[in-house]
């Protein structure tokens, strides 16, 4: 059987977040990879949608939860628990997260799929936010200390690094030397 046929065998042909019996498709819960049933929900258009766009999001849409959360299938449970946490601001859900079981897998699968807001973000000097592997430019002739040379205004920085405990420092190459750049000097390109 393909992945949809043991999907809809599971979920007998309907969403199993919202119930839905509209066209399903099957939904991979990240971080899982693999696509075979035990990673995957079936999701009708509608939640699928609102999975991938959170703009999309419609917090009344999501009631349905309050069923849903109580799957016996793990890969339901964590989409349920993600898209809770993620309407927590609308009051109603955070009474189901409290009354929400999981094992402790389930749960740490829920976790690595989301943000919990402590993530450190480098950000330019125009606030923009900055990761690995980013082209900069520096706004500012630099003084290197240690290696004897001025990094000059408009030199482009490629495959920049972060530096994962200070949200000020990055790393980059300039001159042939890794050196690191405080972020209020350069700007994104």
């Amino acid at each position: 059987m393909s992945l949809i046929e043991d999907l809809k065998s599971r979920s007998n042909n309907s969403c199993e977040l919202c119930g839905s019996n509209a066209e399903i498709a099957s939904y991979l819960v990240a971080p899982k990879t693999e696509g075979i049933a035990e990673n995957c929900v079936a999701v009708c258009e509608n939640c699928k949608t609102q999975l991938e766009d959170e703009n999309a999001v419609d917090p009344n849409h999501w009631r349905c939860l309050n069923d849903s959360m109580w799957s016996e299938v793990t890969a339901v449970k964590v989409v349920a628990w993600r898209m809770l946490n993620q309407l927590r601001s609308e009051g109603w859900p955070v009474d189901l997260i409290e009354m929400m079981y999981m094992e402790d897998d389930e749960l740490n699968w829920a976790k690595r799929g989301v943000s919990d807001g402590t993530e450190v973000i480098h950000r330019d000097s125009n606030g923009t936010a900055l990761k690995s592997g980013d082209s900069v430019t520096l706004i500012k002739n630099l003084n290197v200390k240690g290696a004897n040379f001025t990094a000059k205004r408009g030199t482009a920085v490629r495959n920049i690094k972060l530096v994962a405990d200070n949200t000020d420092h990055i790393e980059g190459r300039v001159n042939d030397q890794q050196i690191v750049i405080l972020t209020e000097y350069v700007k994104k390109n």
